[in-house]
């Protein structure tokens, strides 16, 4: 799916939608979503770290599906490297797979401000399932 300045539609979920994301390209092998820093913050004013985690666990787990549409996915292990605070603005969030494989995939995520300054670095291993949980 091409870059377009229109959000993409996806079905990503009521938390997604809580936390503002906004689908930027949907690809299988490239994920791009956005979220604002307001209202996903914790007290002190910064970005809440499990927001960014809530962003690439959502990216990883839409890369995951669209790799294997008819199965399900399920996150197995999320991991957020926090490099540096947010407090205002737009968050980009890109994924991309490092292992598709029949029962498990491993994605990369990489968080950035709207200055392209990392934020966040996250891999999400992910378990690819029957539909009926075998």
């Amino acid at each position: 799916m091409p870059v377009s300045d229109e959000p993409a539609a996806i079905p990503s979920g009521a938390l997604a939608a809580k936390m503002g994301i906004e689908w930027v390209e949907v690809d299988p092998k490239r994920v791009v979503a956005r979220m604002p820093v307001e209202g996903n913050t914790q007290p002190f004013g910064l970005l809440h770290g499990g927001a960014s985690g809530v962003l690439a666990e959502t990216l990883a787990s839409i890369g995951g599906w669209l790799n294997a549409p008819d199965r399900m996915v399920l996150g197995l292990e999320l991991k957020v490297n926090h490099l540096r605070p947010a407090r205002d603005g737009w968050l980009t969030g890109t994924g991309v797979p490092i292992h598709l494989g029949r029962t498990t995939q491993l994605w990369e995520m990489r968080i950035t401000d709207e200055a392209g300054r990392l934020v966040a670095f996250s891999t999400c291993t992910l378990a690819i399932r029957a539909p009926d949980g075998d």
